[in-house]
């Protein structure tokens, strides 16, 4: 047991959930709102379609990365698919511009979605602070979006920083579920299929992570190889205990920031964060279905 773990072991992992679950909306709505959309124009990108601003925003914290470290450190989109928009995107406005901008469009959009009152009010700022210090106690050791997402400088307004917190958080997450896959012997294109599986959600929306219908039936046949999924297509029992542990083990890795804060701020953060989640999820912004399971694990 790492030190990290060792740290962490007394957290739920259903807690550590549940704050994912609460948090990941606040981050999400980025990619949706049109405030968003508004910015990723003015900045000059296609916004016929998300992803242009979607590599932007998310990539900005890595610097002027290439194709090769964003796929890399992103983990389930195609290579293909990302060299499709990076490097262009900082062709378009480099990340200094995209890291600016999308704090402009969080701005706007929380003011649209939250309301002036809320955004203002000492409930927010009390979720803003507590919310940052558990994202500052997040380890960043072998986890490249969160370090970089952890070096940015924090924001002045609470609802920023509650925004730059519930990020650095969920890349915290995403790194260690990355590693789980890994430890798992799980490929981009296995997680999805074997996610996909066990129902977090249909093939059709992991699909849009750009994978061809030859890598998607290559992985299909490896999983059913190893015994992972039956012959027609279904999760067997062996792909369904992986699939928890990878789970269990993402929670586990991403415990140590409420392990830090402790279960009394822990539970009072859950609290203030109902009221910002219910605007978020009730503004019909987000996909009802979503690549991350959210609802469904």
């Amino acid at each position: 047991m790492t030190a990290e773990t060792a740290h962490a072991s007394n957290v739920e992992p259903g807690r550590v959930r549940q704050m994912w679950h609460l948090l990941e909306p606040l981050h999400a709505l980025l990619y949706y709102a049109p405030e968003a959309f508004e910015e990723a124009a003015a900045l000059g990108h296609d916004v016929e379609e998300r992803w242009p601003g979607y590599f932007a925003w998310r990539a900005a914290p890595l610097g002027p990365a290439g194709a090769e470290r964003v796929a890399s450190a992103f983990y389930s989109f195609s290579p293909s698919m990302v060299a499709r928009y990076v490097p262009e995107v900082w062709h378009t406005a480099p990340p200094a511009d995209a890291l600016a901008a999308r704090l402009r469009a969080v701005d706007r959009a929380y003011r649209s979605v939250l309301g002036a009152t809320t955004v203002e009010g000492p409930e927010l700022a009390e979720a803003a602070a507590l919310a940052r210090r558990a994202a500052e106690a997040a380890p960043t050791a072998g986890r490249p979006l969160a370090a970089a997402n952890a070096e940015l400088p924090w924001a002045d307004a609470p609802h920023l920083v509650l925004w730059q917190a519930a990020t650095l958080l969920r890349e915290h997450r995403g790194d260690g579920h990355v590693a789980a896959l890994l430890a798992a012997g799980l490929d981009p294109v296995e997680a999805l299929l074997s996610f996909a599986a066990v129902g977090a959600a249909s093939e059709k929306t992991f699909e849009s992570r750009g994978w061809s219908a030859a890598e998607w039936g290559a992985a299909r046949e490896r999983l059913a190889a190893r015994g992972l999924l039956a012959a027609d297509g279904t999760v067997t029992e062996a792909g369904r205990a992986l699939r928890a542990e990878v789970e269990l083990c993402t929670d586990r890795l991403a415990a140590t920031p409420w392990a830090a804060i402790g279960p009394g701020d822990t539970t009072r953060l859950a609290e203030l964060l109902g009221g910002p989640w219910l605007a978020v999820i009730g503004s019909g912004l987000l996909p009802a279905e979503n690549t991350l399971g959210i609802g469904k694990i």
